[in-house]
């Protein structure tokens, strides 16, 4: 079927509430309001409110509550209003969600979801507008997973309701109104299976994708492109002018920072001999850093070029509208460094 990334998420978690009655919502303004983004729209009304919870304006009290829960049993999935709000419950998340399970030598699971939009939508300033991903796949204990697909969401957000750790989703604002298939039945084991392969005739239920497994968007073999979240809609727009240049670019997908599928990374760039790296978040110190060291450390021998990265301004975002554009990695500038790195 074709949804958007927006309604993906919604039927992951009617899906998963259904399947589970542990599972329950938790979060600003998700229930009679139905959303922001309106991703529980109608929620409130199908489950009530002991399963949709309206809260008051309290990052802190919201995850405490919420890691309460789960550590007796339940599964939160909870809703920020923007991943930037997180910051205001960093102690909880960091200090208690992630770290839970191994001080307590593997007593206790965490069994939790915090998702939300994480990065620039559109003229929502600089309070609004943080890509938290790098800083939450920073701590040990925290699952980090950033999908660029309607499949890829509805997937991977049933994989984080059912894993036993921590989880944060991000969801990137500018998505929620991409369109695609979310296949049924699809065994997403092989990183590179393409939407819509596999055992159609199963049941949407048994559609999962795994944590830890890059994807491969396109093959290639000139130069890598590596992005997660929104970026790698950019890396196959870059991809396919490149290809009209005579220039064979493979598009790698992470959608996982935390397990990270190192090996797909690795072996992509083998292949091509060049690697550019782009990411929302700051570029200084950001999450595709990481990436970027990890393929000079571990494919140095096969590089005939340094690894490009391209990120955004490492200034608060704007709230004129041609100043956040001019912040936000685009297409021009991963073509520009994809041009540098093909030399």
């Amino acid at each position: 079927m074709t949804i958007t990334y927006r309604d993906a998420i919604r039927q992951a978690l009617i899906e998963e509430m259904d399947r589970d009655e542990n599972v329950f919502l938790i979060g600003e303004d998700i229930g009679r309001y139905q959303g922001t983004f309106r991703v529980t729209q109608n929620l409130y009304e199908k489950y009530g409110a002991r399963r949709v919870v309206d809260t008051p304006i309290t990052e802190p009290g919201i995850v405490g509550v919420a890691m309460g829960a789960a550590l007796r049993g339940l599964r939160p999935v909870v809703e920020m209003m923007t991943m930037s709000f997180s910051i205001l419950a960093m102690d909880q998340i960091i200090n208690h969600v992630a770290k839970m399970h191994y001080m307590s030598g593997g007593q206790f699971h965490v069994p939790m979801v915090i998702r939300g939009p994480g990065g620039a939508a559109h003229q929502l300033s600089a309070q609004h507008s943080h890509s938290m991903e790098g800083w939450f796949a920073h701590v040990p204990g925290l699952k980090v997973v950033a999908p660029s697909t309607p499949a890829d969401a509805y997937g991977l957000l049933k994989t984080a309701i059912r894993d036993d750790s921590p989880v944060i989703f991000t969801e990137n604002p500018s998505l929620y109104a991409v369109k695609g298939e979310v296949p049924s039945g699809v065994d997403y084991a092989d990183a590179t299976l393409p939407p819509g392969s596999g055992d159609e005739s199963a049941s949407s239920d048994d559609f999962t994708v795994p944590f830890g497994k890059a994807a491969i968007r396109k093959e290639g073999t000139d130069i890598s492109l590596i992005g997660y979240s929104r970026m790698a809609h950019v890396c196959m727009d870059a991809a396919e002018e490149l290809e009209n240049e005579g220039v064979s670019a493979e598009v790698v997908d992470v959608r996982s920072l935390s397990p990270l599928d190192s090996s797909t990374i690795f072996a992509s760039v083998k292949k091509t001999n060049r690697a550019v790296v782009i990411y929302e978040d700051w570029r200084f110190g950001g999450f595709g850093a990481e990436i970027a060291a990890k393929i000079q450390e571990n494919c140095f021998d096969f590089l005939d070029a340094p690894v490009g990265r391209v990120g955004g301004l490492n200034v608060p975002m704007p709230y004129a509208r041609n100043l956040e554009l001019l912040c936000i990695p685009s297409k021009d500038d991963l073509l520009a460094k994809a041009r540098e790195v093909l030399g």
